[in-house]
């Protein structure tokens, strides 16, 4: 009798760099390869200097007071609308995957900001998904060393797929 996968998913995030690691949680097959890392979805920009974000002058405008002209502030800061805009794309892939029902569960490790921007983007139907969240940057770890320090904090059997 097939063992039932428990269909939880992990979100990996810092300011620029996404990767979700599908299918964690349960013990591969016998006819499926048990070093195999799960399967992952990989999102990110290419990081530019602040400088290039706001090449543009922000323009100078009249004081209502006098004749002097001064320059305007930007509106927003640009670094974190290109986070917002990450979060944005993540969320998308999830909730596409979430109607499919690939996955009941989901826990993100984030760094500190991008998990204070996710909590407030998050729909309800994904929020009601996830099972934890921690404060950890594990972008730098290979494929097979992610999955593998994923299934040993979550308690997990295996890092099969």
């Amino acid at each position: 009798m097939p063992v039932e996968k428990r269909k939880l998913w992990a979100l990996v995030m810092n300011s620029s760099h996404a990767r979700i690691l599908r299918s964690l949680g349960w013990t591969p097959g016998p006819d499926e390869e048990a070093t195999t890392p799960p399967g992952e979805i990989v999102r990110q920009f290419e990081a530019k200097l602040l400088g290039e974000i706001m090449s543009d002058r922000p323009g100078r405008s009249f004081a209502s007071f006098s004749s002097r002209r001064s320059a305007m502030e930007s509106g927003s800061d640009p670094l974190a609308e290109e986070t917002r805009g990450l979060i944005r794309e993540v969320i998308a892939i999830l909730e596409k995957h979430q109607r499919k029902g690939a996955f009941r569960e989901l826990v993100i490790y984030a760094e500190p900001q991008v998990l204070g921007e996710l909590r407030k983007m998050l729909p309800g139907p994904l929020r009601a998904l996830v099972t934890k969240e921690e404060t950890a940057n594990y972008l730098n770890l290979s494929e097979a060393d992610l999955a593998k320090k994923l299934s040993v904090d979550l308690g997990l059997g295996g890092a099969g797929r």
